[in-house]
């Protein structure tokens, strides 16, 4: 990372955490769309996820972040597991279900627990397969000020395999890799 962004992060943490966290999880939208090819992008969509990401997955990551460091400070193998094991409990199974009823409620859908019932359980076993390994290395090696930036990251992927899910996946790995390999693989 840029020294003058982390000079910003130290700071103005939580401004730059949210929005780069914000930016990148709406740029995950916009990489699924592209992907599909569509002739033009549904900017709405787009401002949709980024709206579920400013106001609540940006802003929850960075209070949790800072939770889960005060209840279990240090970077020791028996805390990293602790702050994992309740990560991957608590955390996870929530900005799932807030992203797919977020999203829902923003469409106008009459059932916004529609995808939520659909694929929130394929969904969060495939987080099993990607999160806990992402995380204890932001546990394990990222400073606190920047550990919302390196969840981000990550949830850039994240989002784009969410996207996915949403608007045509049934939320497992499966389908997205045989998407991908079906119409993005040419050798």
């Amino acid at each position: 990372l840029s020294p003058l962004f982390l000079r910003h992060a130290r700071r103005f943490p939580w401004v730059t955490n949210v929005t780069l966290y914000g930016c990148l999880f709406a740029g995950g939208d916009f990489v699924h769309q592209w992907f599909t090819g569509r002739e033009t992008i549904e900017w709405r969509q787009t401002r949709n996820v980024a709206v579920v990401a400013f106001s609540f997955h940006g802003n929850f990551n960075f209070f949790w972040m800072r939770f889960l460091e005060r209840r279990f400070p240090g970077n020791s193998i028996g805390m990293v597991m602790r702050k994992l094991f309740l990560d991957q409990t608590t955390a996870a199974p929530l900005a799932t279900s807030v992203f797919y009823t977020g999203v829902s409620f923003l469409e106008g859908k009459e059932d916004i627990l529609e995808d939520w019932r659909e694929k929130f359980l394929n969904t969060y076993k495939t987080g099993l397969m990607f999160w806990p390994f992402m995380q204890f290395l932001n546990f394990a090696l990222v400073p606190l000020y920047v550990r919302t930036t390196f969840t981000g990251c990550c949830a850039f992927i994240w989002a784009t395999f969410l996207c996915f899910s949403r608007q045509t996946g049934d939320g497992t790995a499966g389908a997205a890799l045989a998407w991908i390999f079906k119409y993005h693989c040419y050798y």
